[in-house]
């Protein structure tokens, strides 16, 4: 299990499992000096209610109480269970001070996050004092506090210990694609939030927070990075906006990243989404979305990341949003590299602190690339083989500039539809990776007239034997004797391809 010390979820003891990355502040969640407010009488029962539940007695498991705080929770880890208690305190982003309070926000998260993990939510328990003073879950008398109770899980199953160890697979994010674009289309839409508004809101505070760290990241680069996250929000804020009115901004997980994901029952689990403000978690779909690919593309998974993309967008077409994805991907780069930064001023090894420091900075450059990416090319993947095919194209799409790769589109079934997809998607600043077997002339002539109007380049290859008149002026015939073989020698092609020609 794993505790997320800005966010206050605990699902077993991070210190058993080596180190890993800190979980990155959301926006509203800076954190901030707490509120100094006169001592209470709520506070002398939270006092009482953190020595039940320290004591073992108290879940008659016979097995120890691990504690871990944080600046919000405090999470009591007991056998195969969590208790997570919600300090009695207030943050500028949150406010715990009542018995009201934490109760509704134990119910919050429970109802958001059952979305994605019922199986890891089980349940909120009251703590209760009877009028002998005894205290009990869910006993006779009055209620002192609450506690979410959470299914404990194997710290090497959180899928930033698996990207690290390499047991993420391109199968299990196709999973998880389909799962985030199923959470997105029964999440009900929230048009007072979002659009071009709520990104300059991001925008400000990280700027406001990578200020602090500027020395230690290098000045310059997140000056850079600022500047041009500005320009891009006056390049597509209205159509944000437009997005917004459109039901695209929605009741999301808010901060998916792959240390929120679990491999739980052999299936991808979403959890610790955000609870606590509906200005963070009440966003643009791509926006959630782009937490989770940058993630993956910051940890060296290019095809996992598009394999994602692809999934959510087989579920979820969406083609003009994908003009923002650069922006996105840049804002939460940013997001992740302040909270990294920070985290490393608080280590105590040099080394460890070191090591934190230059994975920020990477996030910083990876913002800069991403807000200056290549021009988008359309890429034609003929065979007869339809398994083959479909093999080295998936294999080939995430290699393809600009990040996070090609959309894949196949003219199997409904040809006309996946040129109409292919051109829309251009447009947008993707590639598109069209695979066939180009049985109908037409379909070559309705490519050379997609590159050709939209002024992107072209590039076919023709894997396995080629057919009878191949145009040479547009396929490259390719004879390997493995689908991995094709994907290298793609590779090598299209690293000499002159994408940036125009």
């Amino acid at each position: 299990m794993v505790y997320d010390p800005q966010r206050g979820a605990a699902f077993s003891d991070p210190t058993r499992s080596g180190p890993r990355e800190p979980a990155a502040p959301r926006p509203a969640r800076t954190p901030a000096p707490a509120v100094v407010t006169p001592h209470t009488p709520d506070e002398d029962n939270q006092q009482a209610v953190i020595a039940f539940l320290s004591d073992a007695a108290s879940y008659d498991v016979g097995q120890p109480v691990e504690r871990i705080d944080t600046h919000c929770s405090i999470v009591f880890l007991v056998g195969t269970r969590a208790y997570k208690l919600k300090r009695a305190i207030r943050y500028a982003s949150l406010d715990y001070r009542t018995l009201a309070l934490r109760r509704d926000a134990c119910t919050a998260e429970l109802r958001l996050n059952r979305r994605t993990a019922p199986c890891l939510y089980l349940g909120m328990r009251a703590v209760t004092r009877d009028e002998t003073g005894r205290l009990a879950f869910d006993g006779p008398g009055h209620a002192l506090d609450y506690v979410v109770v959470m299914r404990r899980f194997a710290q090497e199953d959180l899928f930033d210990r698996m990207a690290q160890t390499g047991r993420l697979t391109p199968t299990l994010m196709r999973k998880l694609g389909e799962a985030v674009a199923h959470l997105h289309a029964n999440a009900p839409p929230a048009m007072l939030y979002g659009g071009a508004a709520s990104m300059r809101r991001v925008i400000a505070q990280n700027e406001r927070e990578l200020s602090r760290v500027a020395d230690a990241l290098d000045g310059a680069a997140v000056g850079t990075l600022g500047e041009q996250t500005r320009a891009w929000l006056n390049r597509v804020g209205p159509m944000l906006d437009a997005r917004r009115d459109q039901g695209k901004v929605r009741r999301c997980h808010g901060d998916l990243r792959l240390a929120n994901i679990c491999l739980f029952r052999g299936q991808p689990t979403m959890f610790d989404c955000i609870e606590f403000s509906d200005e963070v978690g009440c966003i643009d779909v791509l926006y959630d979305l782009a937490f989770l690919l940058m993630d993956l593309l910051l940890s060296g998974g290019r095809r996992l990341a598009n394999a994602l993309f692809n999934a959510y967008l087989d579920i979820a077409p969406d083609s003009e949003g994908l003009r923002a994805l650069p922006l996105f991907l840049a804002l939460r780069a940013a997001t992740r590299s302040y909270a990294l930064a920070g985290g490393a001023a608080r280590r105590a090894d040099p080394h460890e602190a070191a090591r934190r420091l230059a994975f920020a900075r990477r996030h910083i450059e990876a913002g800069i690339r991403f807000l200056s990416p290549q021009p988008p090319v359309l890429i034609l993947m003929g065979a007869a083989d339809r398994h083959l095919r479909a093999r080295v194209a998936a294999a080939t799409a995430g290699m393809v500039e600009p990040v996070p790769g090609a959309r894949l589109l196949h003219l199997d079934e409904f040809p006309v539809d996946s040129w109409n997809s292919a051109a829309a998607i251009l447009a947008a600043g993707c590639s598109a990776l069209v695979h066939g077997t180009f049985a109908d002339a037409t379909d070559e002539m309705r490519a050379v007239d997609i590159a050709n109007r939209l002024g992107v380049r072209r590039q076919g290859f023709w894997i396995g034997p080629p057919r009878p008149n191949l145009d040479p002026r547009l396929w490259q015939a390719l004879c390997p004797a493995s689908a991995a073989r094709a994907g290298q020698m793609i590779k090598l092609r299209l690293a000499h391809l002159d994408v940036r020609a125009g």
